[in-house]
């Protein structure tokens, strides 16, 4: 069991070079917490400094109430599984994963039964007399967090263990990841990854990271579905949310904008205050929430200059007066002859989201 805490952590390198400033996040036992973010935004960096292997230059982090800033890597009762495996070469399976216990002088008892533990969890029973060239990609991902697990340690940290693996071993073992948690409900874990889709099936919550901190925290369906920046409200989701510049003509129960781009209006159901009549903002719509309507009500009216047939949906791309990002929506099904021609597209009051200025404040 493992409950970390960071309280106003920063980093910065010689040179005054600041990459992360006054992190602030509570993480409890059994939470597997998922660090995502923009490349360059410091996920590598914080999940090293919980790890004891970069300093921490401002702030305090604690497991279970005690300092760890000053505490050597070895001593935190963290294991750490590294994108690049880090095994071996010349040690069997059964070699690698003991390695970490003969070092601790553990019996030959106790090495037997943890390592067997584990391989059988892991599914690699079969493989632990094979050197780690004798494997594929996903078994030695299996075998480096095989390590990890037969220290027992606090906390496990993986720092992006999937990126080296092809789009098919990728699933696989990010299901197996999946699957082991459950099978280990007490234990804590923080996952760095750059995809997405590892993000929203893995994470109890994720962390999104810019500009040096913290942009938002939650479960994944609360970053999808209320997002409090334009930031967190196109990094998370793919293709990104449509933003479309609009400003509000009716406040009540259900807002009004008039949309720029196609001269349309919609409804959201964010309750607003009257003197936010007449202000800018962006209008935020998910593709998959677009829909193609013919009546006055829309948010976008659009030629379609490319479309992409992917089989369940059909990904159109519009031609739109503001050049700033691209519009986007997908329809559901297969739609042969949509290309060139011109789209009215809507979407429901409860999945439109206002963004009011270029600070993103969200109303929802």
């Amino acid at each position: 069991m493992a409950n970390l805490k960071l309280t106003g952590v920063g980093k910065t390198y010689a040179g005054a070079v600041n990459v992360l400033n006054d992190i602030n996040l509570d993480i409890t036992t059994g939470e597997l917490i998922v660090f995502v973010g923009p490349s360059g935004c410091g996920k590598s960096t914080l999940l090293r400094m919980i790890a004891g292997l970069e300093s921490i230059t401002g702030g305090e982090f604690t497991i279970d109430g005690v300092r760890m800033n000053e505490v050597p890597p070895a001593q935190r009762g963290i294991a750490m599984v590294f994108q690049s495996y880090a095994l071996y070469p010349h040690m069997t399976v059964r070699e690698n994963m003991s390695f970490a216990l003969k070092l601790a002088k553990k019996s030959a008892d106790e090495i037997k039964t943890s390592v067997e533990a584990a391989a059988k969890t892991l599914q690699l029973t079969e493989y632990l007399d094979r050197l780690p060239k004798a494997l594929s990609g996903g078994q030695r991902q299996r075998v480096a967090i095989g390590r990890s697990i037969v220290r027992d340690p606090k906390v496990y940290l993986f720092d992006e263990p999937l990126s080296n693996l092809d789009a098919a071993l990728r699933v696989a073992t990010r299901i197996e990841i999946a699957q082991l948690k459950e099978s280990m409900p007490e234990s804590t874990m923080v996952y760095v990854t750059h995809d997405q889709v590892e993000a929203m099936t893995l994470a109890s919550r994720i962390v999104v990271l810019a500009n040096r901190g913290i942009a938002q925290v939650g479960t994944p369906l609360e970053l999808y579905e209320q997002p409090k920046n334009e930031f967190v409200a196109q990094f998370i989701g793919s293709p990104a949310m449509n933003l479309l510049p609009g400003s509000v003509v009716e406040t009540g129960a259900n807002t009004v904008v008039s949309v720029d781009d196609g001269g349309g209006v919609i409804e959201t159901n964010i309750a607003t205050h009257a003197e936010q009549k007449g202000m800018s903002v962006n209008v935020g719509i998910r593709p998959e929430h677009m829909e193609v309507t013919n009546g006055t009500d829309y948010a976008l009216e659009g030629n379609v200059e490319i479309s992409e047939a992917l089989g369940e949906v059909t990904q159109v791309y519009f031609d739109k007066k503001s050049k700033d990002s691209p519009a986007i929506a997908k329809l559901i099904g297969i739609h042969r002859d949509v290309r060139n021609t011109v789209l009215r597209m809507t979407a429901q009051a409860e999945n439109v989201h206002l963004f009011a200025n270029e600070q993103s404040l969200l109303y929802q």
